[in-house]
């Protein structure tokens, strides 16, 4: 009944949830699909070990992302001036931080597996550095694209940077994720309820995209 009267509270709680994951996942796109394309079409040592640790940072906890965040923006932190703690624009730069490992390794893997022939004909026509990194990157399109939805799935989710850059203020910083911790704890589960559902869905329609860009619906 909630979802359906479309209740304020559930509106501007979900409204904010998406904007601040969207926001996230853009970012970290714009900074890790580069930076994916970089590592993968560069030789360098300790390229390996390099791969080895995004990808081991793909179980980074939130918690200890928050905690750096927290560190690195709080009032007595290099970034205290620029009043991101409780803020929404906090929150986004904590969540960019928190997927761009997973973003970064995905891209790496999408581009690796784009056939080496693809690149070795734009270099024979004369191609640029640049042109070919954009050629490769169009025919790995469907992973980088799976790599930004992932992305946005995991902020959309994830509590622990939330609550602890957030503050989970109500009407400024309040989520989905920590609004049902909240509510839970309160013993409002009609409104937690209907929160999850909305999480719920959302996921799913993410899955559906994932599967569609995969080229199979289930």
């Amino acid at each position: 009944m909630l979802i359906a009267a479309l209740n304020p509270q559930v509106v501007e709680i979900t409204t904010r949830s998406l904007f601040i994951s969207l926001s996230s996942a853009f970012f970290a796109a714009v900074i890790c699909i580069p930076l994916g394309g970089f590592i993968e079409f560069r030789r360098f040592w300790g390229k390996g070990t390099l791969i080895n640790a995004i990808h081991t940072l793909y179980s980074l906890p939130t918690v200890t992302v928050g905690l750096m965040v927290f560190l690195l923006i709080s009032r007595s932190g290099p970034l205290g001036s620029l009043g991101l703690l409780f803020s929404p624009a906090g929150m986004i730069l904590g969540q960019t931080i928190l997927v761009s490992p997973i973003m970064t390794g995905l891209a790496i893997t999408a581009l690796a597996a784009v056939s080496p022939q693809i690149r070795d004909t734009a270099k024979s026509l004369g191609a640029t550095e640049m042109q070919i990194i954009i050629t490769v990157i169009k025919e790995a399109r469907s992973g980088v694209m799976a790599a930004v939805i992932l992305g946005f799935g995991r902020a959309l989710s994830e509590v622990g940077v939330a609550m602890m850059i957030g503050g989970n203020i109500r009407g400024y910083t309040r989520v989905l994720t920590t609004s049902i911790a909240l509510e839970t704890s309160m013993g409002n589960l009609e409104l937690s309820m209907a929160l999850g559902i909305i999480l719920i869905s959302i996921s799913l329609v993410i899955n559906l995209l994932l599967n569609r860009i995969r080229g199979r619906w289930i």
